[in-house]
């Protein structure tokens, strides 16, 4: 190929013209809308904890900004899920999630004495922010234990077994019915501030015993309480409410605790599991929705950092973790730990740093924005391949819109985007860049005669795509 004379001009050195060449020669990605994968409910994260308690004790100012920054599609990450931790202790003391029934009532079969707070540690408040004025609708609440007078230590914390459950036999009594009781009348006091729940989760992180709030089980004894839970929620009219399970601390862990809950699948509505100890790198045996519920960087320093060194907490790595558990592991939904707190942990467990009274976004929610501001709930994974040296995914929304995800760990290139297998013909497109100077920014794309959409994905980043056609015009019926 005969060089372009300007170049020659300029004398660049032969590395920086290879360089030129290889931008300008671009690479091309092909959406192919004949290969449907998995429909995607959406991206979310935590306030549990109390951390939506701290949140509300922020100036007006900076408690917009966080919700901003979480539910806004416009100036944030446009979250589509909120995920409420259902409390289990007698008190709110140090971090606790305090239970609507702190006291045992006097045994499994006595009279509940349910309080409610109008508070729920804080989640209320987000709950209603983010379905209200964000228009939310997925809220997943979860409880990590039974209060501790149903468990068989007595304690919420701590580990321990449902009273009641195989294998798990207390003097006080069975406990299971009493359990799904108290989880349907949480359901119940949220509707009763116009929130609804759509998705329960009885257990969290069953096969880890801390000294938080935390109930063990195995999938039989899972099972067990299954049996009791459906047709509890049934009989209050809840019949829409999903039953999450189980939220694993390892994601591939749910592969055994399916093996024992076969009997129950049928009643289950998605299953669940967290990346601490294993990813979703390769699909659960199971035909139900799968979510990745909690993932965290709880040990790595606390960075704000897009890319330094491909260290576990920066943007661009969380980017790449989300693109490998959605194309790999065919997860729906991803949700990271927490969103915001002001505690004084300096570790990356959060998306977004409260100090000094001020909110500080990372870098990981910008990657978690380039995801949940255009792959929005209902939409559906479609093929997506070639693009030499870059990572792609690419989706059709609900309202006809077509997202592509590019993402580029090497140098900056130019990108022609064609999509086959459909009537899809783009008339408009854009781009939105994160990389370590831009937050989820608009850039241009440009629109070919042919359909295709070309732009540039600069070095190490992030770009989502965004295509339209032209709505059709059939005519008066």
């Amino acid at each position: 190929m005969q060089l372009p004379k300007t170049l020659l001009l300029l004398g660049l050195a032969p590395a920086v013209l290879s360089t030129a060449l290889s931008k300008r020669q671009g690479t091309t990605i092909t959406v192919d809308l004949a290969r449907a994968f998995q429909t995607m409910d959406g991206f979310g994260a935590s306030e549990a904890f109390q951390r939506a308690v701290t949140m509300q004790r922020l100036s007006e100012t900076e408690q917009r900004r966080f919700l901003d920054l979480m539910f806004s599609r416009e100036t944030g990450a446009g979250l589509s899920i909120l995920r409420n931790g259902i409390g289990s202790s007698p008190d709110m003391r140090d971090d606790h999630m305090v239970s609507i029934q702190p006291a045992n009532p006097g045994g499994p079969n006595a009279e509940p004495k349910y309080v409610w707070d109008g508070s729920d540690n804080g989640q209320l408040w987000v709950s209603k922010e983010a379905v209200h004025t964000y228009g939310l609708t997925t809220i997943y609440a979860n409880a990590w234990s039974a209060p501790g007078y149903m468990k068989t230590n007595g304690n919420d914390a701590n580990g321990g077994s449902l009273c009641g459950v195989s294998g798990a036999n207390c003097a006080s009594g069975d406990w299971k019915q009493a359990y799904a009781d108290y989880l349907v009348q949480y359901i119940k006091y949220y509707q009763a501030e116009n929130i609804t729940i759509t998705h329960l989760g009885f257990l969290n992180e069953p096969d880890l015993s801390t000294s938080y709030a935390s109930m063990q089980s195995s999938g039989a004894q899972a099972a067990d309480f299954i049996r009791v839970l459906r047709p509890t929620l049934d009989a209050a009219n809840l019949t829409d409410v999903k039953i999450n399970c189980c939220d694993t601390m390892g994601y591939q862990v749910m592969n055994n605790f399916l093996g024992q809950m076969r009997s129950v699948e049928s009643m289950l509505g998605v299953i669940t599991g967290h990346s601490y100890t294993s990813s979703p790198s390769s699909p659960l045996s199971t035909d139900l929705k799968t979510w990745m519920t909690e993932a965290g960087d709880n040990e790595g320093a606390w960075t704000a950092a897009w890319f330094q060194r491909g260290g576990p907490g920066e943007g661009l790595t969380w980017a790449n973790n989300i693109h490998t558990a959605i194309t790999n592991g065919g997860v729906s939904a991803y949700l990271y730990w927490i969103g915001a707190q002001d505690r004084p942990s300096n570790t990356n467990s959060k998306m977004i740093r409260v100090a000094n009274g001020k909110v500080e976004p990372s870098k990981r929610l910008w990657a978690m924005a380039n995801w949940s501001r255009f792959v929005r709930p209902g939409a559906l994974r479609v093929g997506a391949s070639g693009g030499q040296g870059v990572r792609t995914s690419a989706f059709v929304n609900v309202d006809g819109a077509l997202a592509v995800q590019v993402i580029n760990g090497g140098g900056e290139q130019s990108v022609t985007i064609k999509v086959s297998g459909g009537d899809f013909s783009a008339t408009e497109a854009a781009g939105w860049v994160t990389d370590e100077t831009r937050d989820c920014s608009e850039i241009a794309a440009s629109v070919g005669a042919d359909g295709s959409v070309s732009g540039t994905v600069p070095g190490r980043s992030m770009v989502t795509f965004v295509l339209r056609q032209a709505a059709v015009d059939v005519g008066d019926a």
